[in-house]
């Protein structure tokens, strides 16, 4: 039975082959032709394949021809919305100016400038006088070094003295009878002595008796001894290294320097 299988399943084939290789074209069983040709002719665009023989052969890369896009009209372009443009910001209103009350005016310091420098001071002045003039002078831009005060005390200062006379012809008349006698003197201009005249200037009360004794041995009988300066304290201010600019302001100061002017430093 199997024998027979085999038989049958050997004959089957044999027709087969036969068959679809066309030997069996006369006996009109002709089978559909499915070779290379004809398959190309069944693709839906042939020209675009490329058949490439032989056992090791690659298939070249199939590159589709673009298709015709369809032509549709472009669509707009987006408009931006206009841009609105920016509120600017509100200005605050200044604050009004407070008129109840007004600026102190600025201090304008005294400028140094770049001239020479010198020293100057000045003498004589009250204590009151000394602190009014130290503030004026720090208003002006000086520094606290750039000026010293000093406390100076002065003696007492007595004369054999010769007056006090109605008029300047006693005066001259006087100095006619000393010069004949060889006696030297000044003319005294002080409050309460002028006019009249010193035969000479002394420290103390006792050198000044001493003199008048003198005085009296040549001749000289009316003469006396005065007081011409009580003994007294003043305050001298003096600035080291001061610009001619600097000089002129200072000197005018007015009330502050009482009257006073700069002189050069001895």
């Amino acid at each position: 039975m199997l024998k027979w299988a085999v038989w049958l399943l050997v004959l089957g084939n044999a027709g087969y082959f036969a068959w679809s290789q066309g030997y069996l074209d006369t006996l009109g069983l002709k089978p559909e032709e499915q070779r290379e040709p004809q398959r190309m002719a069944q693709q839906v665009r042939p020209e675009v394949l490329r058949l490439l023989n032989g056992p090791r052969a690659e298939t070249a890369p199939v590159v589709a021809a673009p298709a015709q896009a369809a032509e549709w009209p472009a669509a707009p372009a987006a408009v931006a919305p206009p841009v609105a443009p920016p509120t600017p910001a509100p200005i605050a209103p200044e604050p009004a100016a407070a008129a109840s009350v007004p600026a102190p005016p600025p201090t304008v310091a005294v400028a140094a400038g770049n001239g020479p420098r010198a020293c100057w001071q000045a003498g004589g002045f009250t204590d009151d006088q000394a602190e009014l003039l130290r503030a004026e002078l720090a208003l002006l831009g000086l520094p606290a070094s750039g000026f010293v005060f000093t406390e100076v005390r002065s003696g007492g200062r007595w004369i054999v003295y010769m007056g006090r006379y109605d008029n300047q012809q006693q005066v001259d008349r006087k100095k006619d009878e000393l010069r004949a006698l060889g006696v030297s003197f000044r003319e005294i201009n002080a409050p309460g002595l002028a006019p009249g005249l010193a035969l000479g200037t002394y420290s103390t009360e006792a050198a000044a008796q001493q003199a008048l004794q003198k005085a009296e041995r040549d001749g000289i009988r009316t003469a006396k001894v005065a007081q011409e300066r009580a003994e007294s304290q003043s305050v001298t201010v003096r600035l080291p290294a001061i610009t001619e600019t600097q000089r002129a302001a200072i000197d005018g100061l007015g009330e502050a320097m009482a009257g006073k002017r700069l002189q050069r430093c001895g």
